[in-house]
């Protein structure tokens, strides 16, 4: 052995006789995510089923069309309000009760103009197969009166139509609406206007009873339906969203499940608000760990 090595086995002994080996613990702990919801994010949780649930039923209201608080026809409205002037073409048919065409039949539109509050009118006649168009026409209300002269009378049929906005990227609302025009003899049962015996002028009137819901398109209707489908859709997938960040613990799967139940609206946007306030709340649920074992 060396001289160096000697000297530095000396010098260890020494160290080992003179100074006893100590031993220190820390009160550092190990600790790991807890991988279970802390219970402000269970409650959290908790509160999107319920947010789900309202979104659930609005898409039901809305698949229901001819019950529940909304109907189609105010859903379209509510969008009329805010389109563009011109932008709604209205055409249709008008058959009698065999079915059979009704031509050179006068159609006569009218409705109220919202920058003069003046009654604006345009009218067109049926072709031989009793169609009719119009064009550029403003989204919204308007009273459909069919004018018919026939023995020496002249039939009048009125109805209330909503006339569709443009949807989505197109830039024209369509609606389309075939008319049943009355028999003679529902018009000889009618109230005759004026005191003449003759009675020249004879009105079927369907304006009073549809009031609250007009006639529209049934297309329109359809997409209604449509969406009420995919609210229901959008609050299962919420749902599922928080029952797996119960079931995983994970504060991003509770996070996305409020963003989309954002989207379900709800009745009186009741959807949109509570989804919205989960999402906040996410954002303060604290992520625990546990001692590692």
């Amino acid at each position: 052995m060396s001289e160096g090595a000697e000297d530095d086995a000396t010098y260890l002994d020494e160290m080992t006789d003179e100074t006893p080996m100590l031993f220190a613990s820390s009160k550092a702990v190990l600790t790991i995510e807890d991988p279970n919801l802390h219970p402000i994010g269970k409650a959290t949780a908790v509160f999107l089923l319920f947010t789900c649930m309202l979104g659930f039923l609005n898409g039901l209201d809305y698949a229901s069309p001819n019950d529940g608080l909304v109907r189609p026809d105010e859903f379209v409205y509510r969008l009329a309000l805010t389109a563009p002037d011109d932008t709604a073409t209205f055409t249709g048919t008008v058959v009698d009760e065999a079915g059979k065409p009704m031509v050179n039949a006068t159609v006569y539109l009218s409705w109220l103009d919202d920058v003069s509050s003046m009654w604006v009118s345009e009218e067109n006649v049926t072709d031989e197969s009793g169609y009719f168009s119009f064009e550029q026409l403003d989204p919204g209300l308007i009273r459909v009166d069919i004018i018919v002269h026939r023995n020496d009378h002249r039939d009048v049929y009125s109805n209330r139509v909503l006339l569709s906005p443009p949807a989505l990227i197109e830039p024209i609302g369509f609606t389309s609406i075939d008319f049943e025009f009355p028999s003679e003899q529902t018009f000889a049962e009618e109230p005759c206007q004026g005191t003449t015996e003759a009675c020249e002028i004879r009105t079927v009137d369907r304006t009073p009873s549809q009031q609250d819901h007009p006639l529209m398109d049934s297309s329109a209707q359809a997409v209604y339906v449509l969406v009420g489908f995919a609210f229901m859709g959008l609050s299962l997938i919420a749902a599922g969203f928080s029952v797996w960040a119960l079931k995983s613990g994970s504060i991003v799967l509770l996070r996305t499940s409020s963003v989309v139940a954002f989207f379900t609206v709800g009745h009186y946007w009741s959807a949109c608000i509570f989804g919205l306030l989960a999402f906040v709340l996410t954002f303060a649920i604290p992520r625990r760990r546990i001692p590692m074992l």
